[in-house]
């Protein structure tokens, strides 16, 4: 079993920055990759951005140039720092992790962006 707890989410107005943070805690060996998702209101999730555990990054095009995947080895924690943030990034965003091929999902944290 994998836990992950997410924080950072909040307000920002149209422009400004957040950082999320996915605390991963439990079995977390053999994990292949760890990513941010979104959704909103009767939309399917939608992938952010991930990050492999080699290292590798990849982004949604609507993530790419504003935010940035990174992590913590050493404290099991990947962020998502989100600049020049818009309104339509408006979601709750879950941390996923993939691990012998199971995903598992945190609580989720809104993130609202004002006009």
């Amino acid at each position: 079993q994998v836990q992950l707890v997410e924080s950072g989410g909040g307000l920002v107005q149209a422009g400004g920055s957040l950082r999320l943070s996915c605390a991963a805690s439990g079995s977390i060996s053999s994990i292949q990759h760890m990513g941010w998702y979104r959704q909103v209101p009767g939309k399917q999730r939608e992938l952010v951005a991930r990050i492999f555990s080699g290292g590798y990054t990849n982004y949604a095009d609507s993530a790419k140039g504003r935010f940035t995947i990174s992590r913590d080895n050493a404290k099991n924690t990947v962020y998502l720092q989100m600049n020049s943030l818009k309104p339509e990034d408006t979601a709750v965003y879950y941390c996923n992790a993939l691990r012998l091929d199971y995903n598992y999902w945190g609580q989720g944290t809104q993130v609202t962006v004002s006009s």
